[in-house]
């Protein structure tokens, strides 16, 4: 989540995890913050370091905020860098022809639609996403692919003939 993004802090780089409460989880009431922890790939750690602020003051990971800024100022940062990034999306979509529009929205869909297609628990998608429902992470879940359905109905169906004709 790009509000998650923004508040991200050097010190929330743990070795190969990138481990941090999701703001909303810390404006509920909750007292049991379960951090999100997200492996970090070689290709990630170079993301970040082309994206990280270089002002060694200011404490968040990358340059969209600093310190002591209002809420609504975070907020109204949140939103322009949402909009940058989605407009990089459309220019993507616009060179690939892709029909579909992108975005930051869709991309959070896409990744998990993407782990379940690769046959990754529901639990761990929830926990990707920082749900702490299922059913909400259900929401996110496209349904299977018409191939995948008919992939799984060949495995139901597909008998042996072991000479048996023993029916009782």
């Amino acid at each position: 989540n790009f509000a998650d993004i923004i508040e991200l802090k050097p010190e929330d780089i743990k070795g190969n995890l990138l481990q941090f409460v999701r703001q909303k989880t810390k404006r509920t009431k909750k007292k049991d913050l379960r951090p999100i922890k997200v492996g970090l790939t070689p290709r990630a750690f170079e993301i970040i370091e082309k994206w990280k602020s270089t002002d060694e003051k200011n404490p968040y990971l990358f340059p969209i905020l600093e310190p002591d800024l209002s809420p609504v100022t975070v907020k109204h940062r949140c939103k322009r860098f949402i909009k940058w990034v989605n407009k990089r999306m459309e220019n993507v979509q616009s060179a690939l022809e892709i029909d579909q529009k992108l975005g930051t929205y869709v991309a959070r869909h896409s990744f998990s639609t993407m782990l379940k297609r690769k046959g990754i628990s529901s639990d761990f998608i929830k926990e990707s996403l920082g749900h702490s429902s299922l059913v909400t992470t259900e929401n996110y879940l496209d349904s299977f692919t018409d191939d995948v359905k008919l992939e799984y109905a060949n495995l139901l169906t597909d008998f042996k003939d072991d000479g048996n004709q023993n029916t009782k």
